[in-house]
């Protein structure tokens, strides 16, 4: 963990850039290096060693003997290792932490049990390279100066499996993640909002807080971030809803009875200080709007993109994104499965509607289907089958 720490130190754009040039366009050769180091480092595990490769690291014995499979064959292995197995189960590596999936229903909230994956520093430094190639390729195109972003990031709590790993959602244990806030520090993801927000206790209170925190330095933003377009739709729909108290507690520097959270309340108590003269001037700005139109550069007018993904099922939200953006660019962010990530997106002049991902070829190892020369593939059609 401190080695990724490490590397994350200092981030050069072009550096990025150039090297990921080098492995996409010998993306074949990197792609059989991937294959033939995850099967060295893991040939030792329970899970591959039962298959009968014998240490074979080659493509074409991979599909011979290692089968494609669903969540539903390998949990009883990520059981065992959520009930405290620490020997070499799927991995040589240890696991680290435990993601929890929940399937979604039509209406947004979650149920049923989830499903366990499997998270070790692996993974955590695939999500770090993802990020820093996206970084590099919308810096060079939007380059943001030093300042804040407002980053609509909530993590629930982190729980216990029966064998003491620490379990959450992806973002949950991404946000709790010394290597994640060493990272985005060095990408400029200067977070406008306290961690006691980010780790409330209750998502409408966060919400709310974050709210208040980007209009406290409304000059500072440069740009608005959450993982998914719908929580950006939702935050400032909630904006319409709760604006006229917003400015009531920066003019008289209290927080609204609303927020209950100790830990949320203290933090917000050493930012939210009587300021009057922006009290009224967000006052006038929203009073002035047409049906919220243009809602995002009127509230912080430095800012450059609105980022998050904005893909797939995502593309819904773009309509009521754009009324609230007016004129800003809306950047789509990374392309990924549950089980991790695939592309980075490294055109973000693009539309979302448009936007292409390029596959990294090493972070993974990916078996592609042959296409004809006359065949269409959509970009729908591929978030379906990922």
């Amino acid at each position: 963990m401190k080695m990724l720490e490490k590397k994350m130190e200092k981030i050069n754009i072009d550096k990025v850039i150039e090297e990921f040039e080098a492995i996409t366009k010998d993306a074949e050769r990197v792609q059989i290096e991937t294959l033939k180091k995850i099967l060295e480092e893991n040939g030792c595990a329970e899970y591959l060693q039962n298959l009968g490769l014998n240490g074979r690291t080659d493509p074409e014995s991979f599909r011979d003997y290692v089968p494609i499979v669903t969540h539903k064959e390998l949990e009883p292995y990520i059981q065992r290792i959520a009930d405290g197995d620490s020997s070499s189960v799927l991995t040589r590596k240890p696991i680290t932490t435990i993601s929890l999936r929940y399937k979604l229903t039509h209406s947004g909230t979650t149920q049923g049990k989830p499903k366990y994956l499997p998270f070790n520093d692996d993974l955590m430094e695939n999500t770090l390279q993802i990020y820093r190639t996206s970084f590099a390729f919308r810096n060079r195109e939007f380059p943001t100066v030093d300042g804040k972003a407002l980053l609509f990031n909530f993590s629930g709590k982190q729980s216990r499996t029966k064998g003491g790993l620490a379990a959450g959602t992806a973002t949950t244990n991404l946000f709790r993640s010394s290597c994640y806030k060493n990272a985005v520090r060095t990408m400029k993801f200067n977070c406008c909002s306290p961690d006691e927000v980010i780790f409330g206790s209750d998502f409408h209170q966060s919400l709310y807080c974050h709210l208040l925190c980007g209009l406290i330095v409304r000059e500072e933003i440069q740009f608005v971030f959450s993982t998914f377009a719908h929580s950006i739709v939702l935050a400032f729909r909630t904006f319409e809803q709760v604006w006229e108290e917003l400015c009531d507690n920066i003019r008289d520097g209290m927080l609204s009875s609303r927020v209950t959270d100790p830990s949320i309340r203290n933090a917000m108590s050493q930012v939210l200080k009587p300021n009057f003269e922006l009290a009224e001037l967000i006052h006038k700005k929203c009073s002035g709007l047409s049906n919220w139109y243009g809602l995002i550069p009127e509230l912080f007018p430095n800012v450059k993109y609105v980022y998050g993904i904005m893909t797939g099922s995502m593309e819904p939200y773009l309509k009521k994104l754009r009324h609230y953006a007016g004129d800003i660019p809306l950047l789509s962010a990374d392309y990924g499965a549950t089980e991790g990530w695939i592309g980075a997106n490294v055109n973000p002049k693009l539309s979302p509607e448009s936007a292409t991902f390029a596959v990294l070829p090493n972070i993974g190892y990916f078996e592609f289907i042959p296409l004809g020369d006359n065949v269409e593939i959509s970009t729908q059609s591929l978030s379906q089958w990922v």
